[in-house]
Protein backbone atom coordinates (compact mmCIF):
# COMPACT_ATOMS: atom_id res chain seq x y z
CA UNK A 1 0.00 0.00 0.00
CA UNK A 2 2.81 2.42 0.98
CA UNK A 3 4.85 1.55 -2.12
CA UNK A 4 1.87 1.98 -4.41
CA UNK A 5 1.10 5.37 -2.88
CA UNK A 6 4.76 6.49 -3.24
CA UNK A 7 4.84 5.40 -6.90
CA UNK A 8 1.60 7.27 -7.55
CA UNK A 9 3.05 10.48 -6.05
CA UNK A 10 6.19 10.14 -8.18
CA UNK A 11 4.03 9.87 -11.30
CA UNK A 12 2.13 12.97 -10.21
CA UNK A 13 5.33 14.94 -9.77
CA UNK A 14 6.40 14.21 -13.33
CA UNK A 15 3.06 14.83 -15.01
CA UNK A 16 1.73 18.04 -16.52
CA UNK A 17 -1.15 18.56 -18.89
CA UNK A 18 -2.48 21.48 -20.89
CA UNK A 19 -4.47 24.05 -18.94
CA UNK A 20 -7.97 24.89 -20.18
CA UNK A 21 -8.28 28.06 -22.24
CA UNK A 22 -9.12 31.32 -20.49
CA UNK A 23 -12.70 32.51 -20.70
CA UNK A 24 -13.97 36.02 -20.08
CA UNK A 25 -15.75 36.30 -16.69
CA UNK A 26 -18.44 38.36 -18.41
CA UNK A 27 -19.23 35.40 -20.64
CA UNK A 28 -19.62 32.95 -17.77
CA UNK A 29 -23.05 31.55 -17.18
CA UNK A 30 -21.83 28.95 -14.70
CA UNK A 31 -20.98 29.91 -11.10
CA UNK A 32 -19.60 27.94 -8.17
CA UNK A 33 -20.48 28.93 -4.61
CA UNK A 34 -18.80 27.28 -1.64
CA UNK A 35 -21.59 26.84 0.90
CA UNK A 36 -19.52 25.11 3.58
CA UNK A 37 -15.78 24.48 3.68
CA UNK A 38 -15.06 22.62 6.93
CA UNK A 39 -14.13 18.95 7.07
CA UNK A 40 -15.46 16.50 9.61
CA UNK A 41 -18.81 15.80 11.31
CA UNK A 42 -18.58 18.09 14.36
CA UNK A 43 -20.07 21.62 14.20
CA UNK A 44 -17.41 24.29 13.70
CA UNK A 45 -17.17 27.93 14.79
CA UNK A 46 -15.20 29.15 11.77
CA UNK A 47 -16.65 27.18 8.87
CA UNK A 48 -19.90 25.49 7.87
CA UNK A 49 -20.27 21.82 6.99
CA UNK A 50 -19.28 20.56 3.52
CA UNK A 51 -21.49 21.69 0.64
CA UNK A 52 -21.27 23.61 -2.61
CA UNK A 53 -23.68 24.69 -5.31
CA UNK A 54 -23.04 24.99 -9.02
CA UNK A 55 -25.37 27.43 -10.74
CA UNK A 56 -25.99 27.06 -14.45
CA UNK A 57 -28.05 30.11 -15.19
CA UNK A 58 -30.69 29.98 -12.47
CA UNK A 59 -30.63 26.18 -12.04
CA UNK A 60 -28.93 25.04 -8.82
CA UNK A 61 -27.01 21.76 -8.55
CA UNK A 62 -25.96 21.07 -4.94
CA UNK A 63 -22.99 18.82 -4.19
CA UNK A 64 -23.06 17.39 -0.66
CA UNK A 65 -25.44 18.35 2.11
CA UNK A 66 -23.65 19.03 5.35
CA UNK A 67 -25.47 20.42 8.37
CA UNK A 68 -27.16 23.75 7.57
CA UNK A 69 -26.92 23.53 3.79
CA UNK A 70 -30.40 25.03 3.18
CA UNK A 71 -29.60 28.16 5.20
CA UNK A 72 -26.21 28.50 3.53
CA UNK A 73 -27.95 28.30 0.16
CA UNK A 74 -30.26 31.17 1.10
CA UNK A 75 -27.37 33.21 2.51
CA UNK A 76 -25.64 32.75 -0.84
CA UNK A 77 -28.64 34.33 -2.55
CA UNK A 78 -29.90 31.10 -4.10
CA UNK A 79 -33.61 30.41 -3.68
CA UNK A 80 -34.61 26.87 -2.66
CA UNK A 81 -36.97 26.75 -5.64
CA UNK A 82 -33.92 26.93 -7.93
CA UNK A 83 -32.86 23.43 -6.81
CA UNK A 84 -32.66 20.97 -9.72
CA UNK A 85 -30.41 18.16 -8.50
CA UNK A 86 -28.45 16.95 -5.47
CA UNK A 87 -25.20 14.98 -5.62
CA UNK A 88 -23.80 13.12 -2.60
CA UNK A 89 -20.11 12.22 -2.85
CA UNK A 90 -20.18 9.56 -0.12
CA UNK A 91 -22.15 8.42 2.89
CA UNK A 92 -20.39 10.21 5.74
CA UNK A 93 -22.57 12.37 8.00
CA UNK A 94 -20.73 15.62 7.27
CA UNK A 95 -21.73 15.15 3.63
CA UNK A 96 -25.26 13.76 3.93
CA UNK A 97 -26.67 14.99 7.27
CA UNK A 98 -29.04 17.52 5.66
CA UNK A 99 -29.77 15.68 2.43
CA UNK A 100 -33.41 15.07 3.31
CA UNK A 101 -33.78 18.42 5.06
CA UNK A 102 -32.64 20.32 1.96
CA UNK A 103 -35.36 18.66 -0.11
CA UNK A 104 -38.01 19.10 2.60
CA UNK A 105 -37.22 22.78 3.17
CA UNK A 106 -37.16 23.46 -0.58
CA UNK A 107 -40.58 21.79 -0.80
CA UNK A 108 -41.84 23.94 2.10
CA UNK A 109 -40.51 26.98 0.21
CA UNK A 110 -42.71 26.21 -2.77
CA UNK A 111 -40.57 23.98 -4.95
CA UNK A 112 -42.92 21.95 -7.10
CA UNK A 113 -40.62 20.37 -9.69
CA UNK A 114 -38.89 17.02 -9.22
CA UNK A 115 -35.36 17.08 -7.87
CA UNK A 116 -33.07 14.25 -8.96
CA UNK A 117 -30.64 13.00 -6.32
CA UNK A 118 -27.50 11.02 -7.12
CA UNK A 119 -25.15 9.19 -4.78
CA UNK A 120 -23.97 5.86 -3.41
CA UNK A 121 -26.29 3.34 -1.73
CA UNK A 122 -28.31 3.42 0.43
CA UNK A 123 -29.58 6.69 -1.10
CA UNK A 124 -32.95 5.22 -2.07
CA UNK A 125 -33.58 3.83 1.41
CA UNK A 126 -32.46 7.09 3.01
CA UNK A 127 -34.92 9.04 0.87
CA UNK A 128 -37.79 6.72 1.73
CA UNK A 129 -37.06 6.68 5.45
CA UNK A 130 -36.69 10.46 5.60
CA UNK A 131 -40.15 10.90 4.07
CA UNK A 132 -41.54 8.34 6.52
CA UNK A 133 -39.91 10.03 9.51
CA UNK A 134 -41.41 13.39 8.52
CA UNK A 135 -44.79 12.04 7.41
CA UNK A 136 -46.77 13.91 10.07
CA UNK A 137 -45.36 17.30 9.04
CA UNK A 138 -45.63 16.49 5.34
CA UNK A 139 -49.23 15.30 5.55
CA UNK A 140 -50.17 18.30 7.68
CA UNK A 141 -48.74 20.76 5.18
CA UNK A 142 -50.39 19.00 2.26
CA UNK A 143 -53.80 19.30 3.98
CA UNK A 144 -53.30 22.69 5.59
CA UNK A 145 -51.28 24.51 2.92
CA UNK A 146 -52.29 22.68 -0.24
CA UNK A 147 -48.78 21.52 -1.10
CA UNK A 148 -48.12 18.75 -3.65
CA UNK A 149 -47.06 15.27 -2.43
CA UNK A 150 -43.50 15.33 -1.11
CA UNK A 151 -42.68 11.79 -2.25
CA UNK A 152 -42.90 12.92 -5.87
CA UNK A 153 -40.49 15.78 -5.28
CA UNK A 154 -37.22 13.86 -4.93
CA UNK A 155 -36.14 11.04 -7.22
CA UNK A 156 -33.08 9.11 -5.96
CA UNK A 157 -30.59 7.46 -8.33
CA UNK A 158 -27.99 5.19 -6.74
CA UNK A 159 -24.59 4.99 -8.41
CA UNK A 160 -21.86 2.43 -7.75
CA UNK A 161 -19.38 3.07 -10.59
CA UNK A 162 -17.80 5.95 -12.44
CA UNK A 163 -19.11 7.36 -15.70
CA UNK A 164 -21.76 9.78 -16.89
CA UNK A 165 -24.27 10.33 -14.09
CA UNK A 166 -26.57 13.00 -15.51
CA UNK A 167 -26.97 15.03 -18.64
CA UNK A 168 -29.50 17.70 -19.45
CA UNK A 169 -29.59 20.64 -21.84
CA UNK A 170 -27.23 22.70 -19.66
CA UNK A 171 -24.78 20.36 -17.96
CA UNK A 172 -23.10 16.98 -18.15
CA UNK A 173 -22.08 15.39 -14.83
CA UNK A 174 -19.45 12.66 -14.71
CA UNK A 175 -18.46 10.66 -11.64
CA UNK A 176 -15.19 8.94 -10.75
CA UNK A 177 -14.51 6.54 -7.91
CA UNK A 178 -12.02 7.94 -5.40
CA UNK A 179 -10.16 6.39 -2.49
CA UNK A 180 -11.69 7.24 0.89
CA UNK A 181 -11.38 4.16 3.10
CA UNK A 182 -13.32 2.65 4.69
CA UNK A 183 -16.25 4.35 2.91
CA UNK A 184 -16.87 2.73 -0.46
CA UNK A 185 -18.01 3.75 -2.94
CA UNK A 186 -16.96 7.39 -2.72
CA UNK A 187 -17.13 9.72 -5.72
CA UNK A 188 -15.76 12.90 -7.23
CA UNK A 189 -17.98 14.77 -9.71
CA UNK A 190 -17.17 16.81 -12.81
CA UNK A 191 -19.62 19.36 -14.19
CA UNK A 192 -19.16 20.37 -17.83
CA UNK A 193 -21.26 23.26 -19.10
CA UNK A 194 -21.10 25.49 -22.17
CA UNK A 195 -18.63 27.87 -20.52
CA UNK A 196 -16.84 26.03 -17.68
CA UNK A 197 -15.70 22.72 -16.25
CA UNK A 198 -15.76 22.30 -12.46
CA UNK A 199 -14.61 19.26 -10.48
CA UNK A 200 -15.51 18.51 -6.84
CA UNK A 201 -13.12 16.00 -5.27
CA UNK A 202 -15.26 14.89 -2.36
CA UNK A 203 -13.24 13.21 0.39
CA UNK A 204 -10.26 11.34 -0.99
CA UNK A 205 -6.71 10.22 -0.57
CA UNK A 206 -4.57 10.82 -3.69
CA UNK A 207 -6.42 9.04 -6.52
CA UNK A 208 -5.37 8.56 -10.12
CA UNK A 209 -9.04 8.42 -11.10
CA UNK A 210 -9.49 11.96 -9.79
CA UNK A 211 -6.51 13.21 -11.81
CA UNK A 212 -8.10 11.71 -14.93
CA UNK A 213 -11.50 13.20 -14.12
CA UNK A 214 -10.06 16.68 -13.49
CA UNK A 215 -7.73 16.78 -16.48
CA UNK A 216 -7.85 20.20 -18.11
CA UNK A 217 -10.69 21.46 -15.89
CA UNK A 218 -11.19 25.16 -15.29
CA UNK A 219 -11.70 24.64 -11.55
CA UNK A 220 -10.81 21.82 -9.17
CA UNK A 221 -12.27 22.02 -5.66
CA UNK A 222 -10.11 19.69 -3.59
CA UNK A 223 -10.12 18.70 0.06
CA UNK A 224 -6.99 19.57 2.02
CA UNK A 225 -5.34 18.45 5.25
CA UNK A 226 -2.64 20.38 7.15
CA UNK A 227 -0.49 17.69 8.71
CA UNK A 228 1.45 19.87 11.21
CA UNK A 229 -1.79 20.54 13.12
CA UNK A 230 -3.09 16.98 13.09
CA UNK A 231 -1.91 16.13 16.59
CA UNK A 232 -3.59 19.22 18.01
CA UNK A 233 -6.82 18.30 16.21
CA UNK A 234 -7.03 14.83 17.74
CA UNK A 235 -5.51 15.65 21.15
CA UNK A 236 -8.81 15.55 23.04
CA UNK A 237 -10.33 12.64 21.14
CA UNK A 238 -10.60 9.41 23.19
CA UNK A 239 -9.97 7.45 19.99
CA UNK A 240 -7.05 9.59 18.83
CA UNK A 241 -4.86 6.78 17.48
CA UNK A 242 -7.60 5.34 15.30
CA UNK A 243 -8.76 8.78 14.17
CA UNK A 244 -5.23 9.72 13.13
CA UNK A 245 -4.91 6.47 11.18
CA UNK A 246 -8.16 7.22 9.35
CA UNK A 247 -7.25 10.82 8.53
CA UNK A 248 -3.84 9.92 7.13
CA UNK A 249 -5.19 7.01 5.08
CA UNK A 250 -8.24 8.70 3.59
CA UNK A 251 -7.44 12.40 3.12
CA UNK A 252 -4.91 14.46 1.15
CA UNK A 253 -2.12 16.61 2.65
CA UNK A 254 -1.61 20.03 1.08
CA UNK A 255 1.59 19.15 -0.80
CA UNK A 256 -0.12 16.18 -2.45
CA UNK A 257 -3.07 18.38 -3.42
CA UNK A 258 -0.58 20.54 -5.31
CA UNK A 259 0.83 17.54 -7.14
CA UNK A 260 -2.66 16.38 -8.12
CA UNK A 261 -3.64 19.80 -9.48
CA UNK A 262 -0.40 20.00 -11.46
CA UNK A 263 -0.82 16.51 -12.89
CA UNK A 264 -4.40 17.26 -13.93
CA UNK A 265 -3.41 20.57 -15.51
CA UNK A 266 -6.28 22.50 -13.95
CA UNK A 267 -6.48 26.27 -14.28
CA UNK A 268 -7.65 27.09 -10.76
CA UNK A 269 -7.32 25.03 -7.58
CA UNK A 270 -9.79 25.80 -4.80
CA UNK A 271 -8.97 24.42 -1.36
CA UNK A 272 -11.93 23.29 0.71
CA UNK A 273 -13.01 20.67 3.26
CA UNK A 274 -10.25 21.89 5.56
CA UNK A 275 -8.84 19.46 8.12
CA UNK A 276 -8.51 20.92 10.71
CA UNK A 277 -11.46 23.15 9.90
CA UNK A 278 -11.67 25.12 13.13
CA UNK A 279 -8.10 26.18 13.92
CA UNK A 280 -7.65 29.98 13.62
CA UNK A 281 -3.86 29.69 13.92
CA UNK A 282 -3.60 28.15 10.44
CA UNK A 283 -3.21 31.05 8.01
CA UNK A 284 -3.99 31.10 4.31
CA UNK A 285 -0.25 31.10 3.63
CA UNK A 286 0.15 27.95 5.70
CA UNK A 287 -2.63 26.19 3.78
CA UNK A 288 -1.06 27.09 0.43
CA UNK A 289 2.65 26.65 1.17
CA UNK A 290 2.74 22.94 0.38
CA UNK A 291 0.40 23.37 -2.57
CA UNK A 292 2.45 26.10 -4.27
CA UNK A 293 5.59 23.98 -4.09
CA UNK A 294 4.09 21.82 -6.84
CA UNK A 295 1.25 23.76 -8.52
CA UNK A 296 1.93 27.01 -10.37
CA UNK A 297 -1.64 27.89 -11.33
CA UNK A 298 -4.14 29.99 -9.40
CA UNK A 299 -4.77 28.81 -5.83
CA UNK A 300 -7.83 29.93 -3.86
CA UNK A 301 -8.22 29.30 -0.14
CA UNK A 302 -11.93 28.61 0.07
CA UNK A 303 -14.23 30.47 2.43
CA UNK A 304 -17.89 29.91 3.21
CA UNK A 305 -20.18 31.66 0.68
CA UNK A 306 -17.30 32.45 -1.66
CA UNK A 307 -18.48 32.74 -5.27
CA UNK A 308 -16.18 31.80 -8.14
Amino acid sequence: MVIARRNFLLRLAGGAFAVAANRSPAARRTRLILLGTAGGPTPKRLRSAPAQVILVGEAAYVVDCGDGVARQLVLAGVGPRQLRAIFITHQHSDHNADYGNLALLAWASGLGTTVDAYGPPPLTKMTRLFAEMNRYDIDTRIRDEGRPPFVRLISPHEITAGGTVMRDGDVKVTAALVDHPPVRPAFAYRFDTADRSIVISGDTAPSESLVALARGADVLVHEVMYLPRLERLIADDPHAARLREHLVASHTPSSEVGRIAAAAGVKTLVLSHFVPGDDPTITDAMWTEGVRAHFKGEVVVGKDLMSL
